[in-house]
């Protein structure tokens, strides 16, 4: 939705826009990647109804990639005032309140991780530069894109901490600051949007899709998560100073144990396309079994500790199985309250995992408990729906809506080849 800045005036003491908000279709929940609409029992069908976008004043930030332009969160209500039940902003900022309630509070970071192509977006994809992995020639090849980024991304408000040439051609990766759940969200499309707008006004294209080359390894949307003890004093971070695995406290334990238990449905949100099984495969730095290990770049869940004297602030968790295609505030939404969950119920972590699992045997894995995530959209979508955790947490309109989306592009790409899967993703995330 775009709006004249003249139009989002604030009521005194209110965060809402005079105009009473922009309108949204409540169909558009419900879009494949042709653009065609599958219908659910919330979502789809016939386009009858409105709904309401109110904008987020306070994340209001204008776009140095686009001038004259801002970006602004907005909140999705029905005409008559209530939240939609398939606000996903919503959901995060209901998550962290239940988390809140029992006194913890999270931190969060998304990695991002595109492709850069020459040409226009819609083109066959041809690598930007041509430097090895991670070497510093592609910084050297795409010199003035980059610091243009980083220039914009800073007048934007978001502090980077990081950003490097990655292992597939013409990929890259920038890290940002750990913030609180919706934040981090927020950022998560604030960046993705500045790369896209950068990459246009250098005659380049960005694809965040899961797998825009058949031979890369696909791109990663990696979530760091962190679990912190709300407290009168400084906030103390559970992933570290405890007695438990790698200094976990037992409440960091059983947060983490809780996402891992759940994995294969957590899949349906953070690795939704089928594109993402394409990334989703052993020895592809895709974390494409169920475990976790201590700066295992091969297990779903990579914990990680910080340098020494730094645990107590950079001790976290790293899911390393989400990819782009997530909707980020989803995605975190369903992290916590699988975590959650697992704080609730005490539960335990198996023993780390210090190998790189797909170089085990499978009895060697079996005897290890290591099971292998799903390999389809349609495994995890069928654990998502079995969740009751989920269910209860997320709510009968985001279980019904995901499925349906979820399957809908399972069948419009049945019959696809890998290459066909990918040629009709790439431009689409």
């Amino acid at each position: 939705m775009g709006s004249p800045a003249s139009r989002l005036s604030r009521r005194p003491g209110s965060n809402t826009p005079r105009c009473g908000g922009g309108g949204s279709a409540p169909g558009q929940d419900a879009f494949l990647l042709d653009d065609s609409v599958m219908s659910g029992r919330y979502a789809g069908g016939a386009p009858i109804g409105d709904l309401r976008l109110h904008p987020d004043l306070d994340r209001l930030v204008p776009l140095a990639a686009l001038p004259g332009w801002a970006l602004s969160p907005a909140d999705r209500y029905a005409q008559d005032g209530s939240v939609h039940p398939l606000d996903a902003r919503a959901l995060l900022r209901r998550e962290t309140a239940r988390l809140a309630a029992q006194g913890w509070t999270a931190r969060a970071a998304f990695e991002v991780e595109w492709v850069l192509s020459a040409g226009r977006a819609g083109e066959g994809f041809v690598p930007a530069c041509s430097g090895p992995a991670y070497g510093m020639t592609r910084i050297t090849e795409q010199s003035d894109y980059l610091r243009d980024l980083l220039l914009a991304l800073e007048a934007s408000g978001v502090a980077v901490e990081q950003i490097h040439p990655e292992y597939a051609p013409g990929q890259y990766e920038l890290s940002v600051a750990a913030e609180d759940p919706l934040g981090a969200a927020d950022t998560a499309v604030l960046v993705r949007e500045t790369i896209r707008g950068v990459s246009l006004r250098h005659g380049l294209a960005a694809s965040f899709s899961p797998k825009a080359e058949p031979a890369s390894l696909g791109n990663g949307g990696h979530v760091h998560l962190s679990l912190w003890r709300r407290t009168s004093d400084a906030p103390a971070n559970a992933m570290a100073g405890g007695d438990g695995p790698c200094g976990m406290t037992s409440a960091g334990e059983s947060f983490t144990a809780g996402i891992l238990r759940r994995l294969p449905a957590l899949l349906a949100v953070g690795a939704p396309s089928v594109a993402s099984y394409l990334r989703l495969v052993p020895s592809h730095r895709a974390g494409a079994f169920s475990c976790w290990g201590l700066e295992n770049r091969e297990a779903a869940l990579r914990f990680i500790t910080g340098a020494d004297g730094e645990q107590d602030r950079a001790a976290n968790l790293e899911i390393k199985c989400f990819d782009p295609a997530a909707n980020p505030y989803l995605a975190l939404a369903a992290l916590l309250a699988a975590g959650r969950a697992g704080i609730d119920t005490r539960d335990t972590l198996p023993a780390p995992v210090a190998v790189e699992p797909g170089a085990l045997t499978p009895h060697e894995r079996d005897r290890a408990g290591i099971a292998a995530l799903p390999t389809t959209l349609g495994e995890s979508v069928t654990a998502f729906e079995a969740d009751p955790v989920l269910r209860q947490a997320l709510g009968e309109a985001v279980i019904d809506t995901v499925c349906v989306v979820r399957r809908g592009e399972i069948e419009l790409l049945k019959d696809a080849t890998p290459e066909q899967v990918i040629a009709a993703t790439r431009w689409r995330h």
